[in-house]
């Protein structure tokens, strides 16, 4: 009995650091860091790299800084330092540049807006068009005396 009280003892000392180690790591995925960052040989995200060979290295490397107990943002610092700036997928991840981040959401708004303004403006031409009689259709019976005319012309 006392020699059981002591292997469980034992074990729980055993156990115990590792435990107390594993709640300061942080709580880091796989999963979370690869939709974050890309394959720069491929230009996918890893998430849908499959199976390149720089996809591979790329995971091996995330999951031994995972083992390190490293941060997600530790891991991106990582990434960039190992395999160059194209590895992060999302702008504005090291905040280098703040300018170039602000533009890559920036411009597409922009262009957006603008393919709205036109789309509006037009539509607003349109329609006054479409009010002033320039732009009306033929009533029908100007299409059907212009469809006898051209029968007579071609003795059909």
């Amino acid at each position: 009995m006392r020699r059981a009280a002591l292997l469980g003892a034992l074990a729980v000392a055993l156990v115990a650091p590792g435990a107390a180690a594993a709640q300061d790591c942080p709580k880091t995925t796989l999963g979370e860091i690869e939709k974050e960052v890309m394959c720069p040989i491929c230009g996918t995200p890893l998430a849908l790299a499959s199976e390149a060979p720089q996809a591979q290295r790329q995971r091996a490397f995330i999951e031994q800084q995972i083992a390190d107990c490293r941060s997600e943002d530790q891991i991106k610092r990582a990434l960039v330092a190992q395999f160059g700036e194209a590895v992060l997928a999302l702008p504005g991840d090291e905040g280098d540049d703040d300018f170039e981040d602000v533009l890559v959401y920036l411009v597409p708004a922009v262009g957006i807006a603008a393919a709205l303004g036109g789309i509006a403006f037009a539509l607003v031409r349109w329609r006054r068009r479409q009010q002033s009689g320039r732009g009306a259709p033929a009533t029908a019976g100007a299409d059907a005396g212009r469809l006898d005319a051209d029968m007579e012309r071609y003795d059909l």
